[in-house]
């Protein structure tokens, strides 16, 4: 398994690192707060987090909720000194709570524990979804707002964006929220829109151009609407050659 170790302590990550190493797992990132993990997150895609809990900047239960929104959502095991945030922890869908010194037969338990499928199922899976998408796409989304049901065409919508537990539709008469997951509208609408970041997806038709802004991060334009989307590092090789054959 991809394992990320977040932990503000060094020796810590180092213990942990050594023990998911003998396990026969890769160590693909560290980081030392909830925010530098949630970045790191969305750039490596690791199966499983091993969270501490007591952490500057952004600690492990903050960080749980965020990570608890991906798709897909890494597995998170918390390890912690502590053993008076068990409750709060598994209602963060933490699957695994161990306290530190943490024993390697403990590790290895909880990681042998975790649901997992092989790569055929999971394109098993996959080929079955994108079939059945096809079969049924919709020509238009569908939001209840203060004015009733609002029916949007497909083709005027620029953007979908993620916010909590909801979807923003950017569209061409301004924006309403639906209660569905982008996971389910990019397979829908895999055609027509392109996944930029971890909460957004772009339509293909609307795309303008990308630009590079501080700290070498991108972010796409979009004609008609005068906002920018950041693009993360993940999801930048497949947009350029996206783009590039436009």
């Amino acid at each position: 398994m991809r394992i990320l170790i977040c932990d503000d302590e060094p020796l810590a990550i180092g213990r942990l690192s050594r023990l998911v190493i003998q396990l026969g797992h890769d160590v693909v990132a560290t980081a030392q707060n909830g925010q530098q993990a949630l970045e790191l997150v969305d750039v490596y895609q690791p199966d499983v987090v091993l969270l501490d809990i007591q952490m500057p900047d952004m600690n492990g239960l903050l960080c749980a909720e965020q990570l608890s929104l991906m798709d897909p959502m890494p597995a998170i095991i918390f390890c912690t000194a502590y053993d008076d945030h068990a409750l709060d922890a598994f209602k963060s869908k933490a699957q695994g709570y161990l306290l530190k010194p943490i024993a390697q037969p403990e590790l290895q338990r909880v990681l042998e524990q975790l649901p997992r499928l092989n790569q055929v199922q999971i394109n098993h899976i996959k080929q079955k979804e994108d079939i059945d998408t096809l079969k049924t796409q919709r020509h238009q989304i569908t939001a209840r707002t203060y004015r009733g049901v609002e029916l949007i065409p497909v083709e005027n919508i620029y953007y979908f964006l993620a916010d909590q537990k909801y979807v923003t539709v950017r569209h061409k008469n301004g924006s309403v929220l639906i209660d569905e997951t982008l996971k389910e509208l990019e397979l829908e609408f895999q055609n027509r829109f392109i996944r930029i970041h971890r909460n957004a997806l772009v339509s293909v038709d609307y795309l303008d151009g990308l630009e590079v802004i501080s700290s070498g991060q991108y972010q796409v334009r979009c004609r008609e609407v005068n906002e920018r989307l950041a693009v993360s590092r993940r999801h930048l090789p497949y947009l350029r050659d996206r783009m590039q054959k436009m």
